[in-house]
């Protein structure tokens, strides 16, 4: 066996679903296996987790693809480099609002992506105040909201004030009135559904293109100082997101999201049955086809931080940063 520069490791990691596949790995024994010390960080965050695991408090984390071309272009105001070999998802968000909202503007469960955006646009336009949030700037979920307006009015879209979230958050500020809709990563939308205040009105899925959303991300100067042991990292990764894609059994998965208090609702095979079932699915297709990152991703998002954070760069720049955020193992 190589010689890991490192055994002791600490990941951070936001709760959402698409954590799993580390939370797994851990819980399988495959870290172990490899001679891997895990340690799993919870963080409050997005902002903070970025923060410690630009300045090394954080070995690796479960990480918003977004912020890797951010760092890369300075817009996080940090300018450290990030880099990912692994996707632990591809967009699975979704845009949730209040029941009280989608009673009042006539949003069935019937109405497509764009029926949705063209009855809240109307509401805008007539001067009604309607608060969204989103979990980070530089997320899919920002651009899927903004790619959502669009599809009712550019305008509109690059013009509505948007709230920034952690996604632990949403479900209680939606409860508390402080907004009236958000798009995030599960199981927050199903949690708000269950508890009745929410309706699941569009699927990230019907907005924007297939990108990575979530990716195992470390600083590329700690990527080039622990090779051994980042390969060990993703092997164990990957070796739970093949586990994952092929269990048929969930009951221990199951368990694992409640006991991490990721999954706080009751949902089984006899209870919330088709939630159930829907969020199993989900997980199995977190990495379904790859778990590699593609250029393809990163140029998509840095050319949504040109069209809606209004970010220069040039052309013949933007195949160069997407390329230095993947790192070939």
């Amino acid at each position: 066996m190589t010689a890991l520069e490192k055994t002791k490791i600490q990941i951070g990691y936001i709760p959402l679903l698409d954590c799993v596949a580390i939370l797994w790995a851990k819980q399988r024994g495959f870290f172990d296996e490899l001679g891997l010390d895990i340690t799993l960080v919870k963080e409050a965050s997005w902002a903070s987790l970025r923060d410690r695991l630009a300045f090394g408090f954080l070995d690796a984390a479960h990480c918003l693809s977004a912020m890797l071309p951010a760092a890369a272009l300075g817009e996080d105001q940090l300018g450290i480099p990030f880099q990912t070999a692994l996707v632990l998802s591809h967009n699975r968000a979704f845009i949730s609002l209040s029941q009280k909202l989608c009673f009042e503007l006539q949003i069935s469960a019937q109405d497509n992506a764009q029926q949705s955006a063209e009855k809240v646009v109307s509401a805008i336009q007539t001067q009604q105040s309607i608060h969204l949030a989103h979990v980070f700037k530089q997320s899919i979920h920002h651009y899927c909201l903004r790619e959502w307006l669009a599809l009712a009015n550019v305008e509109v879209a690059q013009t509505t004030k948007l709230t920034i979230l952690p996604p632990p958050y949403m479900v209680e500020a939606l409860g508390n009135h402080v907004i009236d809709g958000f798009c995030v990563g599960e199981p927050w939308n199903t949690q708000a559904e269950l508890l009745g205040i929410s309706q699941i009105v569009a699927s990230s899925q019907d907005i924007i293109p297939k990108v990575a959303d979530k990716v195992l991300a470390v600083t590329s100067d700690w990527a080039a100082q622990h090779p051994n042991t980042h390969l060990a990292l993703i092997q164990a990764i990957q070796k739970a997101q093949r586990e994952l894609q092929m269990l048929e059994d969930y009951t221990e998965v199951w368990k694992m999201l409640v006991d991490f208090n990721i999954v706080q609702f009751q949902c089984s095979d006899s209870i919330h049955v088709q939630k159930f079932h829907s969020i199993q699915n989900i997980i199995r297709h977190f990495a379904d086809d790859s778990s590699q990152p593609q250029i393809e991703d990163f140029r998509w998002l840095i050319q949504q931080m040109q069209k809606w954070d209004q970010i220069e760069i040039d052309a013949d720049q933007i195949d160069s940063i997407s390329q230095n955020c993947i790192l070939s193992l």
